[in-house]
């Protein structure tokens, strides 16, 4: 379980199809507090820790099913070396809930469609695909790319998000382009709300 609230930003180190796809993700963490099986969020996806490394520069190894890269946008943009990817490890009894609950189980893809500065900070408008729009509302929470934000507009399948620059500082957000495909993972409160309306509740 995570909170969207991004710790750290990764770097693709190495890539290996092995059956799976592993990756090799370099990290600002203090490793040797990473347990082998721990979970980290890495774009909002929750992937498991295999192997660590110290040295000049700390590393992690997760290994990434065929599925995992089929329903994120690993299969779609690709993980290349030396993207920059966010993180956030796994939350802890007793730690700030600064975000909204996110599994880090990715729902599906949105793409980027538009830009524009808004003062300071940067108004993204963001297509969600048919089957998931209906879940994102106004004022509500969603996790793009592991990190929890707030809506500011719904319409049809186009959400509107603002970045503040401490987000965009602190994110990979300050690198974000029109046609970017994102990893989107809905509101948990919003997915039993409507599987409740499914059933006439």
């Amino acid at each position: 379980m995570f909170t969207g609230i991004i710790t750290d930003i990764g770097r693709i180190v190495e890539l290996e199809q092995r059956g799976d796809l592993r990756a090799r993700i370099a990290t600002h963490y203090d490793v040797a507090g990473i347990d082998l099986g721990a979970s980290i969020a890495c774009d909002g996806v929750c992937l498991t820790v295999i192997a660590t490394g110290a040295g000049p520069e700390p590393w992690f190894d997760v290994e990434i099913s065929a599925e995992t890269v089929s329903k994120t946008n690993i299969g779609r943009n690709g993980w290349g070396q030396g993207k920059r990817i966010n993180l956030e490890r796994a939350l802890k009894v007793g730690d700030e809930l600064g975000g909204h609950i996110v599994s880090g189980h990715v729902d599906g893809v949105a793409e980027v469609v538009a830009l524009r500065r808004e003062g300071d900070s940067t108004r993204v408008t963001f297509r969600a695909p048919e089957a998931l729009a209906g879940f994102i509302a106004p004022k509500g929470s969603v996790a793009l790319n592991g990190t929890s934000l707030t809506v500011n507009e719904v319409e049809g399948c186009d959400f509107g998000v603002n970045f503040i620059p401490h987000t965009q500082k602190m994110t990979t957000w300050g690198d974000v382009a029109v046609g970017q495909l994102v990893n989107l993972e809905i509101d948990t409160l919003a997915r039993y709300v409507a599987r409740l309306r499914d059933w006439g509740v």
